[in-house]
Parts: structure tokens; C-alpha cells; sequence
């Protein structure tokens, strides 16, 4: 097929509520970002995001907890305890997050996540998890990015009140991370094994990354039952040994996840860093971030990540014909 068939097979196939076969993904992806056929893959990814989600558009929060030296030293994470980034030890307090976490449902999250270093303790999140619950009424959807569990851990974070688990393979896994891949699945069959549902992204994207490699993440989602896929953009962070690698272009970052919208048949579909390319293409969820960040040198805690605040977001919903939906009210 040509690209523009393909297109057009790839939306009907969506329509239809189907994931599209990975030679289809890598040829979409394969197409230039900056051509009129992808310009014709973003409004095909835009319109199906119409009719599957019916316009509608969130946003959610998330929260890094600690800002502390890691020892797992990801290569792309600027809390590696081997870049010497991290000077001074800080995390928030219960009462703290509990705040944040209000804020963000009072401008209408519907999902928050609670995000920390690798050797979090998980009951410890638990029990903050219950408390938050306890405090802060409403629809939203807690969410944790936490280390490596089992499916003992997973069952007892759903008996807290957690609703979702945030984990992925990265890119680049065993080689830019000391992680093992089959402890990053362990993890992630945990969660499918449990009461637990799976958010995941492709991630980290940079111009090291090849078609097929995007395409085999994407599927990977879909194979540990992931019920929200995203993209998010590998950022170069000053100290870390990719720091010198570019971050991808806007657009395609935005090609990547009009693909997911196309390829992904259902479900809400983020990107990050917020991207407004990628809202005209087809994405209908951003995400607001406070608190330590692997992604900068900075710990900001009572500011969002790149000052992208949730008005800014709704104006982006509105401006490409979404409509911002707030559970909690």
C-alpha cells in the first residue's frame, strides 16, 4: 500500500476498535514529519480520536515525590546518583502531597500520579495512598510510577486504593539502564495479574531510536494489556550521558503518537512534554508536573514543570475542537 492508503486502512481499522499489525506501524512511522502525507496521518489520528473518545479530552497531575540520588543511574534520568546532579536531598511531606494532589483535582485531574525514585518503599505509598483517598474526595484515578513489585505488592497497593500502576520497558533498556528486561515484565505482568490497570508509554523517545524499535514498544503495551498508551520524549538533561543527544522535533513527536492514536484502536492517548502538534494530531491527554523530575536539574516544588499549567492545557483542548472533561465534578 501507499502511505496514504495506508492511512486510510489505519483509520478504519481503529474505527473498528483494532490494533494495527506492526509492518503497518513502522511504515507510518517510517513517513517524514515534516511531508503532507503526515500532515494527512495527523488529521486521519485527529479524526479518530473524535469518533473512538468522542472529543473527549483530560488532563492529569503528576507528583515527583523525591528528589534523591538514585544508584539505578539511568543514563537519560537526571537523578542518577553517578551524575552528582542531586546536591540536596528533598521529598514531600504526607500533608504536602496531599495538597498537591488537591489542587489538582480542584482543576479538574482525573488522574494523579505519585511518582518516586526506584527503592520507594511501596507499603510506605500504600498507606499515603489510603490517606489521600480518605482526604480527597472524588473520581480521579490514583496512580503510582514506582520500582520494581511483585504481584503480592500489586494486590496490596489495589487494597490501599490505588487504580493504576504507571510501568514500561523503556527504550533502551539494558543498555542506557542497569535494569533487567525480564524484571521490567515481571512488573508489568504483576500489574496485569491484578486488580491494578496499566498505563504505559514509549518512552524515552530520541533520535536514537528506530522505527521498529517505537513499533515493538507499542506493542508490548498492548500486550501486557495496557489500557492507556502515550508517547513521551527523551529530554537532554545537562550532566547525563546523553546530554548530548537532541531531543526529536515537535513534529515528530507528534507523527509518534498520531501512530499510536491510529495504531491503538481504543483508549486515551498522552504525550510528553506537552506538545500541541500532537493535540491536532489526535492526543487527548496532558500532563501537569510538580515535584522532583527526572527530566530537569531543578527540583520545583511548588511550580509546574516548564510553567505548563492545566488553563494552559484546556486552552490547547479547546483551540483543536476537545471537549475538557472533569470527573470530579
Amino acid at each position: 500500500m501507499t502511505n496514504l492508503e495506508l492511512i486510510a486502512y489505519a483509520k478504519e481499522n481503529a474505527m473498528s476498535g483494532k490494533n494495527l499489525d506492526r509492518e503497518s506501524i513502522i511504515q507510518l512511522l517510517s513517513i517524514s514529519p515534516d511531508s503532507p502525507e503526515c500532515e494527512a496521518l495527523g488529521k486521519a489520528a485527529r479524526e479518530v480520536s473524535s469518533i473512538i473518545i468522542g472529543d473527549k479530552a483530560y488532563i492529569s497531575g503528576s507528583i515527583g515525590v523525591d528528589f534523591t540520588p538514585c544508584s539505578m543511574n539511568c543514563e537519560f534520568c537526571s537523578l542518577g546518583e553517578k551524575w552528582g546532579i542531586v546536591q540536596k536531598e528533598v521529598k514531600y511531606t504526607d500533608d504536602e502531597i496531599i495538597d498537591k494532589v488537591k489542587q489538582f483535582v480542584e482543576v479538574g485531574a482525573s488522574r494523579i500520579t505519585l511518582r518516586t525514585t526506584e527503592f520507594y518503599s511501596p507499603e510506605i505509598l500504600g498507606v499515603l495512598a489510603k490517606k489521600v483517598k480518605k482526604n480527597i474526595p472524588g473520581k480521579y484515578e490514583l496512580v503510582l510510577n514506582i520500582g520494581e513489585f511483585d504481584l503480592e505488592t500489586a494486590n496490596r497497593l489495589a487494597e490501599f486504593g490505588v487504580d493504576c500502576i504507571y510501568h514500561t520497558l523503556r527504550l533502551g533498556e539494558g543498555k542506557n539502564t542497569k535494569f533487567a528486561i525480564a524484571d521490567r515484565l515481571a512488573t508489568m505482568q504483576a500489574v496485569k495479574d491484578s486488580p491494578l490497570k496499566l498505563n504505559f508509554c514509549v518512552e524515552p523517545l530520541g533520535i536514537e531510536h528506530s522505527n521498529e524499535e517505537i513499533a515493538d514498544r507499542f506493542l508490548l503495551g498492548c500486550e501486557y494489556g495496557a489500557t492507556r498508551i502515550g508517547s513521551m520524549a527523551r529530554v537532554p538533561v545537562k550532566g547525563t550521558p546523553l546530554a548530548d543527544l537532541p531531543q526529536i522535533s515537535e513534529r515528530r513527536l507528534a507523527q509518534i503518537t498520531a501512530v499510536i492514536r491510529l495504531a491503538s484502536g481504543t483508549g486515551d492517548v498522552s504525550v510528553h512534554p506537552p506538545c500541541e502538534q500532537a493535540v491536532a494530531w489526535g492526543c487527548n491527554s496532558l500532563c501537569i508536573e510538580i515535584g522532583a523530575n527526572p527530566r530537569d536539574t531543578e527540583y520545583v516544588p511548588d511550580s509546574e514543570w516548564k510553567h505548563f499549567t492545566a488553563m494552559q492545557a484546556k486552552a490547547w483542548f479547546e483551540k483543536y475542537g476537545y471537549k475538557f472533561c472533569n470527573k470530579n465534578e
